[in-house]
C-alpha cells in the first residue's frame, strides 16, 4: 500500500509500508498550508528534494533534525545538508538505488536550481519510486521534456505527480502531453495556486484532462489518496 498526502505546492508525504517519506517540504512559508500543517508533527524516515529552490527545501532541515530523516537529492544538495550535520544519500541523474521502501531513480527535469542564498543547487531532477506493489513518478518542477518518454520503457506507472501551474513549469496542456509521454493517465497535480503567477482554474484543468480520458486529482491541503 502507498499512501500519499498533499501539503501544498510540491510538498507530499508518502507512506510505503512502515516507511515515511516527505517530498519537497515547503509548508511554513506557504500561506495555504502553514496554519493547517505543523511540520514538527510530520514523520519522516527520508526526505526527497527535487531541487534547491526555497519553495521545495524551506522546511527540509528542520524536519530532518526533528525526525533524523535521511535527505536524498542530487550531489550538491546532499553535500549542503551533510555540512549541516544531516545524514544524506547523494544521487545524480540516471542513477538508482534500492532503499528499504523500494527502488528510487533520479531522473531529468528541465528547470533551474539554486538555494535561497543564491548558491549552486546542482541540476534539478525528478524521482521514480518503484515500490513493492505500486510505482510513482514525482516530476518536480519541469518543462515538458522528451526525456519523459524514457520512463515507461522501464517502469509502468500507477500515478504521476506533475506540475500544472504554468509560468515557472509546465501548464495544464503540457502536463496532458507529459501524461502521454509517461503512459500514465492518473495524475496528481502540484505547483499551482501558491503564488499569483501560478493560480489556475481547477474545473477547467480537470475538464481538459477528462476530455483526454485522463484523471487529474487536485487534493486539498492534508488530503490523502491510497494506491
Amino acid at each position: 500500500m502507498m499512501k500519499i498526502t498533499f501539503y501544498g505546492q510540491n510538498s507530499l508525504a508518502i507512506k510505503i509500508g512502515d516507511i515515511d517519506i516527505i517530498v519537497d517540504p515547503f509548508i511554513t512559508g506557504n500561506d495555504l498550508s502553514k496554519d493547517k500543517v505543523d511540520i514538527m508533527d510530520l514523520k519522516a524516515d527520508y526526505i526527497l528534494l527535487t531541487h534547491a529552490h526555497q519553495d521545495h527545501v524551506l522546511d527540509a532541515e528542520a524536519i530532518a533534525k526533528n525526525t533524523g530523516a535521511v535527505i536524498v537529492s542530487n550531489f550538491e544538495i546532499a553535500n549542503h545538508y551533510e555540512e549541516n550535520g544531516i545524514e544524506v544519500h547523494p544521487m545524480n541523474h540516471g542513477g538508482s538505488w534500492d532503499f528499504e521502501f523500494g527502488n528510487l531513480k533520479y531522473v531529468n527535469a528541465i528547470h533551474t536550481s539554486s538555494f535561497p542564498d543564491g548558491s549552486y543547487g546542482g541540476q534539478p531532477g525528478g524521482f521514480v519510486i518503484e515500490g513493492e506493489h505500486k510505482n510513482l513518478y514525482i516530476a518536480g518542477d519541469t518543462a515538458l521534456t522528451m526525456d519523459m518518454k524514457l520512463i515507461p520503457m522501464q517502469t509502468k506507472l500507477d500515478l504521476a505527480v506533475l506540475p500544472i501551474g504554468d509560468n515557472f513549469t509546465m501548464g495544464v496542456d503540457d502536463a496532458i502531453i507529459a501524461s502521454d509521454f509517461i503512459e500514465c493517465d492518473k495524475i496528481l497535480g502540484c505547483h499551482y495556486d501558491t503564488f499569483g503567477y501560478i493560480e489556475i482554474d481547477h474545473e477547467e484543468a480537470k475538464r481538459k484532462f477528462y476530455e483526454k480520458g485522463k484523471d487529474l486529482m487536485l487534493l486539498e491541503i492534508g488530503e490523502s489518496i491510497e494506491l
